[in-house]
């Protein structure tokens, strides 16, 4: 019975959902999950809905209102949770840890890119020119190999450094 009225309800619910997810501020399948969940709920307590299909309706159009409150609630953070700008002993560690992180990509990288992102990391803050005359290359070809270095350097932090997201 409970499969039946899931197969029965499913394109109905991916329509309803795609169609108030907008006005709601919420994605569709958030708002799917919280439907059937609510169905699940009714399922448990009342039995099925005499009219599955209205049911169903003024179920997404209640989620969706109840997200619509809480996105207005809610408030992102001002600084990210894990800002390693203060001087705290776990800041600290998290700048350390993303330190070393780096530092071991830079020795990994081909060719001349582990000296070059050396001396651009270089706390003397070196110009190009300085940079230049260290490893031997003209002026001109350091911007060029300054991003392909930065390219290679991306490819082998992204798998170890989680992207930075929204929290709310």
């Amino acid at each position: 019975m409970t499969h039946d009225l899931v197969a029965a309800l499913s394109p109905l619910l991916t329509a309803e959902a795609a169609a108030e997810a907008f006005a709601g501020g919420t994605e569709p399948g958030d708002l799917e999950q919280a439907v059937w969940l609510r169905l699940l709920e009714r399922l448990e307590s009342d039995g099925p809905p005499l009219d599955p299909q209205g049911w169903l309706r003024k179920a997404v159009r209640a989620e969706a209102r109840r997200s619509r409150r809480t996105s207005r609630v809610e408030r992102p953070y001002d600084a990210e949770p894990a800002d390693d700008s203060g001087t705290g002993p776990e800041q600290l560690a998290l700048a350390a840890a993303r330190h070393r992180a780096l530092r071991e990509a830079v020795r990994r990288l081909p060719g001349r890119c582990p000296r070059l992102m050396e001396a651009l990391l270089s706390p003397k803050d070196l110009t190009y020119r300085e940079i230049a005359g260290e490893l031997g290359i003209s002026q001109g070809s350091l911007g060029p190999e300054r991003s392909r270095c930065l390219g290679c350097l991306r490819r082998l932090l992204t798998p170890e450094v989680a992207s930075r997201e929204l929290r709310g």
